[in-house]
């Protein structure tokens, strides 16, 4: 049954670190509202850890302070990439977005999971510190809460080793992380870009999709995010384009060595 784990269902062993590299290409816009985009073809390392606190694989990193059955305590963590305004059309003129760190603690709620431990739902309140920095000064530049729920699937569609990712919920954030990304001072304005004053409260919606799998000598996976600004309280922004976005991204990467010590997958 949904929300019911079969207690003797047997836990798969895996190992305790997995590293190697590889290659990602992803397009995306400038940032969230933009209508011109960046591409970028990368090199990637390739780290999976399953420890008791510190876990990472490759849908996310974190730490892990609590856990139980239903509920679980983490450290959640997001970010943005630079951007350089004097080429974005829309921004040109004024000063460059610096690299974003978001970090802060999570609430996950397990809401449901079936007996075979191959789907799972949960609810994800995480709580996050905004900073930007380009690398010289660190610099607090709001809060962002983005409750999420989320859906992890095991083998879909009878697909031996696929994972299916799926990801869906609003965003909101204060005052002082808006403006950072939507104000435009008096200094800046522009007959085509006035003043611009962004308020805190509710940042749109964000949906992802995510599929992976992992062979015996490498690993393969892609993304799709696609976001809505509709009704934001930013929406007016003389710097908000776009109404909506969509974000996609493939990578593959070579297992390069692992750890002989086995532990229990994570669900």
């Amino acid at each position: 049954m949904l929300g019911l784990a079969t207690a003797g269902a047997r836990a798969e062993q895996l190992p305790l670190w997995e590293a190697g590299a590889g290659a990602a290409t992803l397009s995306f816009p400038a940032y969230r509202g933009s209508n011109e985009r960046q591409f970028w073809l990368l090199p990637i390392p390739y780290i999976v850890y399953r420890g008791e606190f510190l876990q990472a694989d490759e849908r996310r990193t974190r730490g892990l302070f609590h856990k139980t059955d239903r509920i679980e305590v983490d450290v959640s963590i997001n970010g943005s990439v630079p951007v350089d305004s004097g080429k974005n059309h829309t921004r040109r003129g004024m000063p460059d977005l610096d690299a974003t760190l978001e970090i802060g603690p999570g609430l996950n709620v397990k809401l449901l999971e079936t007996g075979d431990r191959r789907t799972r739902m949960e609810l994800r309140l995480p709580l996050r510190a905004a900073f930007a920095s380009d690398f010289t000064y660190l610099r607090h530049m709001g809060w962002v809460f983005q409750p999420q729920v989320n859906v992890d699937i095991r083998d879909p569609l009878g697909n031996p080793g696929w994972k299916l990712g799926l990801l869906a919920g609003p965003v909101y954030a204060d005052q002082r992380y808006n403006r950072y990304f939507y104000a435009v001072a008096p200094a800046f304005a522009t007959a085509a870009r006035p003043v611009y004053s962004a308020g805190g409260g509710y940042g749109g919606v964000q949906m992802i999709a995510a599929l992976s799998k992992r062979y015996r000598e490498f690993w393969v996976g892609a993304f799709i995010k696609w976001d809505s600004l509709r009704g934001t309280a930013f929406a007016y922004s003389p710097l908000v384009k776009d109404q909506h976005g969509v974000a996609v991204g493939g990578s593959i990467a070579w297992i390069l060595g692992e750890s002989k010590t086995r532990v229990e997958a994570a669900r």
